[in-house]
Parts: structure tokens; sequence; C-alpha cells
């Protein structure tokens, strides 16, 4: 006779929706090598977050038709999608920062491999993700991820969560964040490297024989990696305030 393991239905159902919130939050969340990495092992990981939250799930959910059954999974996941997108405009902003001063230094003729995207990209802006994933866990926001799946449990339990109104313009007034803290990030530089134009430019007005081209590109670099270098220390700075305005929008969508 064969053995056979009873499940109970409710149970089911809490795991899938579990599920669904989690992994639509892991698409977006910027944990370093994970968007590019083996489908099993993102696999593994949004099955091992949802068995860390089995104190969590919900017990009455009821065997529901498949019509309604899709509909609440497709919900779970937008809602795991919008926790991951705000935690992903943390990479942008320093990506954005990056951008802005790429190009102005010079960095962007030169390309490597992204080993998030596998594509060629700026050498800052790799520098930038990078970063970007090492202040995630070194700030602890990893855990933060995780309370925000445990908060959102208990008050938006799946099966019965209704978004606020305002949850899209939330979203996108933190989005523009990106803008400001990557400008803010990056003004530094981008004055500093406007003085060496205008230096250079004065310089050409004098000596017209001087060949400024390949005098510019390793002033510039050199200014750019100077500025970035004693401003690196903000970094952290900024990407905790924008982390907890992030978060802090987040809590009070799941409220």
């Amino acid at each position: 006779m064969p053995a056979s393991l009873p499940i109970p239905p409710s149970l089911l159902f809490g795991f899938l929706l579990v599920l669904a919130r989690v992994a639509g939050a892991l698409v977006f969340v910027p944990i370093p090598g994970v968007q590019r990495g083996p489908e099993m092992a993102r696999v593994v990981i949004s099955v091992a977050v949802t068995l860390a939250l089995f104190s969590l799930w919900p017990v009455a959910v009821d065997a529901p038709d498949p019509g309604r059954l899709a509909g609440w999974l497709l919900f779970e996941a937008a809602l795991g999608v919008m926790v991951g997108l705000a935690v992903s405009f943390l990479t942008e902003a320093l990506v954005m920062a990056a951008q802005v001063v790429g190009l102005p230094a010079g960095f962007a003729y030169a390309s490597m491999v992204d080993p998030q995207t596998q594509a060629d990209s700026g050498v800052l802006l790799v520098f930038a993700q990078l970063s970007a994933g090492l202040l995630f866990f070194a700030a602890g926001l990893d855990r933060e991820v995780l309370r925000i799946f445990a908060r959102s449990l208990e008050s938006l339990p799946p099966g019965a969560a209704v978004l606020p109104a305002s949850a899209g313009e939330a979203l996108i007034r933190l989005g523009a964040g990106i803008f400001t803290v990557g400008f803010r990030l990056a003004l530094p530089a981008v004055a500093l490297l406007m003085l060496v134009d205008i230096a250079l430019a004065l310089v050409g007005r004098v000596h017209a024989q001087l060949q400024l081209l390949t005098i510019s590109f390793p002033v510039k670099m050199l200014a750019a990696v100077a500025v970035l270098a004693w401003t690196l220390t903000l970094f952290p700075r900024l990407y905790v305030g924008y982390a907890g305005r992030a978060f802090g929008v987040l809590r009070e969508l799941i409220r």
C-alpha cells in the first residue's frame, strides 16, 4: 500500500500564497548574483524564506475555486513586487550617481562586463552596483526585508489583503528619490569636472597649439576618482537614509 502524506489544504494554500509574495519581491531585491544566478538557487531562497515565515502563514484559508486562487496569487505577487521595487530603488540611486559622473569624467568610453546583466557597462556603473550590494548587507537591510514580510503577513494576511489607494503614488514619490540622492552623490564630482573644463578651456585660449585632448582625459579621470574617494564616506550615510525612507513608506503601506 503506497504511503501518503496528508497535508491540510489550508496549509498548502497558505504556503502557495506566501511563496508568491516572497518570490515576487526576490525578483527585484538587489541581492548580488541572485537575479542572474541559477534558477534553482532563486527557487531555494524563495522557499527558504517562505518556510522561515511558517509561524505567520494564514491558517483560515479555505479551499477556494481556481479563479479566486489565481486572483489571490496575482495579488500576492504584486505585493511582493511592490516591496522588491521599493528596495531596488536603493541600488538605482547609486547607479544614477555613477552614470552622472561617468560621462563627463570619461569613464563611459571604457566598459567591462557587468556581473549582473552580463553586458558591457561603464566601470563606475559596475562599481556602483557592487557597492550597493555590499551596503545592502552591511546595513542589515536583508533583515529589514524579512521584517517587512513578517509585518505584512500580520497586517495584510494572504487571501484578505487590500492595498491602500495611495500605494502607487507613494512608490512614485519614492522613485523620485533616485534622482535626488543620485545627484547629491554626484554633485561634488560634477562641480570639480566643470572647473577642470573651464581651466582647460582657458589654457587652450592661451596656448592654441597645446594638445589638450591627450591631457584632458587623464586629468578629468584622476579628478573624478579623487573626489569620489573623498566623498566615499558619504555614500553609506545617504544610502542608509534613503533606505530608511523606503522602508518607512513600506511600513505605512502595509499598516
